[in-house]
């Protein structure tokens, strides 16, 4: 039996199609969706969603963060932001991660939960990188 997964950007569904398994990047580790699992809403952090098809890994999508909802027959991936890991690139997402790191240097110190968010996004720019196919880079 099979679970419906749709994979949500703010601009489109990306996927929406029964699957075997997906594996979703959780905010606190890899969590898999599957057929009449217990429900269940986690956050996402940066990494790919891998999608099972007859034990298979048919479709990889980027994720940069957002929320899982899952149920014993359905999984909805509402992302920040999503793309087919065929259409990353390593170039854009180095700029993007130099811009967060100058923009870490530059903010102030004592405010912690814009430092956190700035954390978040640079973590999530290196697993595009990684994601893309480009060297893993050192974490701040």
């Amino acid at each position: 039996m099979p679970i419906e997964v749709e994979i949500v950007s703010p601009e489109k569904v990306l996927f929406s199609r029964a699957v075997e398994m997906a594996v979703i990047p959780g905010l606190e580790g890899d969590i898999a969706a599957m057929p009449d699992r217990a429900p269940m809403m986690l956050l996402l952090r940066g990494g790919v969603v891998e999608l099972y098809e007859n034990g298979v890994v048919t479709d990889r999508f980027f994720v940069a963060g957002g929320f899982a909802d899952m149920t014993a027959t359905r999984c909805t991936i509402l992302a920040d932001q999503a793309t087919a890991l065929a259409d990353l690139s390593v170039a854009d997402a180095q700029a993007r991660l130099a811009g967060l790191e100058a923009s870490y240097d530059a903010a102030d110190k004592m405010n912690v939960p814009a430092l956190d968010l700035l954390m978040a996004k640079m973590q999530s720019a290196r697993a595009e990188i990684e994601a893309a196919g480009g060297e893993a880079v050192k974490a701040a």
